[in-house]
């Protein structure tokens, strides 16, 4: 019995408790060793995308050192308006049969822009003209028949004078020639009314052709064939107001709101230049019409109407403007301005080490570049050296612009 039984003593000694301190300490420094890879990791990949961001900056261009807007008082920025736009409508409700106009097209004062249906106008002008073709022509027979009631009457009175025939008869045949005369008084004043429907059966026909009201450009076409127009909103939307916008291209001016702080430095007739956006090298004449007496107390301006010198076919309305109102004090002269290269915004000159330097945009990248300033104008600053006329340079940026860096311009 001995030989079969089993060694229990191997089986005990197998039985250990394994020490797992060791094996979580392991897994646990492992565990933040990964916790902080990964935060290694996502701050070098938001570091790398703040870098490749590109920061947005507002920029200028230098302008020549003898522009006249150098000695400008005030600036503001505005839009082409003119003094006449109408937007042509039907003065009744009808459907369009024809449009005679198109975008673009200069018209002159009473020219066809469109055609409304018209039957209904037509039939009731030939309606009108029957009933006094009609009435005129039993004015006629009454006529006719008042000169043999007027013989009858003078026969019967001659009868009665005689004592042949009785006064009453006579009284008879007055009567007769009396109402007749009445008869045809009436006609003639249904001929009248007659011809009064006439007219206005003929306005309802005119009433169908759209005419331009005065010499312009067509800048809007607002109706097509077989739409219905009407004088006042109706159908639901579905009926338009308007056949076309025409804009008298003689009176386009500049309105611009003044901050009424400044309102003091604007006055009647004081020169202007203006710069469309889409022309930022073109100069344009300019002077103040009128100052608009009333304050807008929401945006706390002033509006200033400002006409142009002389018009152009490329100053077209609703476009961009901005203005520089110009002092009555004699500009630099020409030697003294020549001697500054350009002219920029005091806030685009910024302080490195002692040296005055700018941000410079070229190819969409900023580039530093030191400069040597001259005599302040205003709120811009002359350049002797460094930049020239032309040149963007950075008015407002953030603070951490490095060389080489992309910008993007933000307008």
């Amino acid at each position: 019995m001995s030989d079969s039984a089993p060694d229990r003593t191997h089986d005990l000694g197998s039985l250990k408790i394994e020490d797992r301190s060791r094996s979580g300490k392991r897994g646990k420094w492992f565990g933040m060793f990964s916790a902080f890879l990964g935060l290694v990791v996502v701050a070098g990949g938001a570091a790398l995308a703040l870098r490749t961001q590109k920061p947005e900056v507002q920029a200028a261009t230098a302008r020549a050192a003898g522009d006249p807007r150098s000695g400008a008082l005030l600036n503001a920025s505005g839009y082409v308006t003119p003094r006449r736009r109408s937007t042509i409508a039907a003065k009744i409700t009808g459907r369009v049969t024809g449009v005679f106009t198109d975008e673009g097209m200069r018209v002159t004062t009473g020219q066809v822009l469109a055609t409304l249906d018209d039957s209904d106008a037509r039939v009731r002008l030939a309606s009108a003209r029957a009933d006094r073709d009609a009435t005129a022509a039993a004015i006629r027979d009454l006529e006719v028949n008042l000169a043999n009631a007027e013989r009858e009457m003078k026969r019967a009175k001659d009868l009665a004078d005689s004592g042949i025939q009785s006064v009453q008869i006579f009284d008879q045949r007055r009567t007769d020639v009396e109402s007749l005369r009445a008869r045809i008084v009436l006609a003639r004043e249904q001929v009248k009314a007659a011809e009064a429907r006439i007219q206005v059966a003929e306005q309802d026909l005119e009433n169908a052709t759209i005419r331009a009201p005065f010499d312009g450009l067509v800048v809007s076409k607002d109706a097509q064939v077989g739409e219905m127009v009407s004088p006042i909103s109706a159908g639901g939307g579905f009926t338009r107001t308007g056949i076309a916008t025409i804009v008298d291209m003689n009176s386009l001016e500049i309105e611009v709101d003044v901050n009424e702080s400044y309102i003091a430095r604007v006055r009647n007739g004081q020169k202007v230049i203006a710069t469309l956006d889409a022309y930022p090298d073109w100069q344009i004449p300019s002077k103040v019409r009128t100052i608009i007496p009333t304050a807008d107390r929401q945006k706390a301006t002033v509006k200033v109407r400002i006409s142009f010198d002389r018009l152009d076919p490329r100053i077209l309305p609703d476009m961009g403007v901005k203005v520089a109102f110009l002092s009555d004090e004699p500009q630099p002269r020409a030697g003294a301005a020549a001697e500054a290269k350009a002219l920029i915004p005091k806030t685009a000159v910024h302080d490195d080490g002692g040296r005055k330097m700018v941000w410079l945009i070229r190819d969409g990248k900023v580039e530093r570049r030191a400069v040597t300033l001259g005599a302040e104008r205003g709120s811009d600053v002359e350049v002797l050296a460094g930049i020239n006329s032309g040149d963007v340079v950075v008015v407002h940026g953030p603070p951490e612009l490095r060389e080489g860096q992309q910008v993007e311009v933000r307008q």
